[in-house]
């Protein structure tokens, strides 16, 4: 994540998923206050959130796609918990570093504008699960290409994803990420793992 005084580029990395495509201003932020009352969200589809492996895969894809393609996002907002949040942590300019906490509407008003203008594709490289009962944490490494077909990625990081299973289907809770840094490379751990 590049911090540039009040624009932060994330991406998930604005959740790209990954660090490097949203650029959030605090003008395309909501006004501060009561949160409004959150819509249920749309149906999901079955098979994007029939296994941890499925949900991952439907998050990973919603998000990247060619300049000029518009995401789907009914089929993001159908992957996440009412209350969802997205928060990704990056150097302040000011010293030291900061996390900026999305709900999901915000995360999609920031991040429509710059992934109509831009090829983003994010895919996810290496895995760590941890599981108990209904909740899963995953560590899931990834890196961000501005092309499908490009030999390198532009950017790399980690998104810290909270997954529920609610008896039926899985529900995304926080994705918290951080991109790698030249002052803060991906460590080898994290480039090996669970294949995704």
């Amino acid at each position: 994540m590049i911090e540039n005084a009040s624009v932060w580029r994330c991406g998930l990395a604005a959740l790209g998923l990954g660090a490097s495509a949203l650029l959030v201003t605090p003008s395309a932020l909501r006004a501060q206050g009561t949160p409004p009352q959150q819509a249920a969200p749309p149906a999901a589809a079955p098979a994007d959130v029939a296994s941890i492996d499925a949900i991952l895969g439907a998050l990973y894809d919603v998000i990247s796609g060619p300049k000029g393609q518009k995401r789907n996002w009914d089929r993001m907002r159908s992957l996440f918990v009412p209350g969802a949040r997205l928060i990704p942590v990056g150097p302040n300019p000011e010293g030291g570093f900061r996390a900026r906490v999305l709900t999901l509407e915000d995360y999609i008003l920031a991040a429509a504008p710059f992934f109509e203008a831009n090829g983003f594709f994010e895919r996810e490289i290496a895995r760590r699960t941890e599981r108990f009962g209904n909740m899963v944490h995953v560590f899931s490494t990834y890196q961000s290409r501005r092309a499908a077909e490009d030999p390198a990625p532009f950017a790399r990081g980690i998104n810290s994803i909270q997954l529920m299973y609610d008896g039926a289907r899985w529900w995304v809770v926080t994705v918290f990420w951080e991109a790698e840094r030249p002052d803060n490379p991906l460590p080898e751990k994290y480039l090996k793992g669970e294949a995704p």
